[in-house]
Order: C-alpha cells, then structure tokens, then sequence
C-alpha cells in the first residue's frame, strides 16, 4: 500500500477510536516519535497585534453602535 493512502487509512481508524486507553497509547507513540507535541490553551497574549489599529476602531465602532444602544421598547 502506497505510504499516503496508509496515512490515511490510519487517520481514518484513529477517529473510529472511542476509548480513552488507546487515544493516550497513540499519543504516547507519537511523542516517543517526536511527532506529537501537547497544545496549550490559548492566552489573549498570543493574539496581541493581530488586529490592525483600524480592525479594531472598525470594531469599536460596530460593538457601540450594535450593543449598546437601549431601547426600551425591546423588553415589551
């Protein structure tokens, strides 16, 4: 079998996997080969300057004029 269509049959059993004991092997065989590295969760510092100046005026803008304005007659 040509190495690509391997990969991709074992993509496709590793997500036919339901159990918690073998997710965790695979992951351990997959460090063990240098291929798995754990992902942390995101920090709000990983997103600093991203935005433009001008992305975030533009969402300033859209956040004050969409959100907070109250009418009162919405409650009714």
């Amino acid at each position: 079998m040509h190495p690509e269509a391997r990969k991709i049959y074992l993509i496709e059993e590793v997500l036919k996997v339901k159990s918690e004991a073998i997710l965790l092997e695979l992951e351990s065989v997959l460090r063990k080969a240098g291929l798995y590295k754990e992902r942390k969760k995101p920090s709000a510092h990983d997103f600093v300057g991203i935005l433009s100046k001008e992305d975030a005026d533009l969402m300033n803008t859209a956040i004050e004029e969409g959100c907070e304005q109250i009418n009162p007659d919405d409650w009714k």
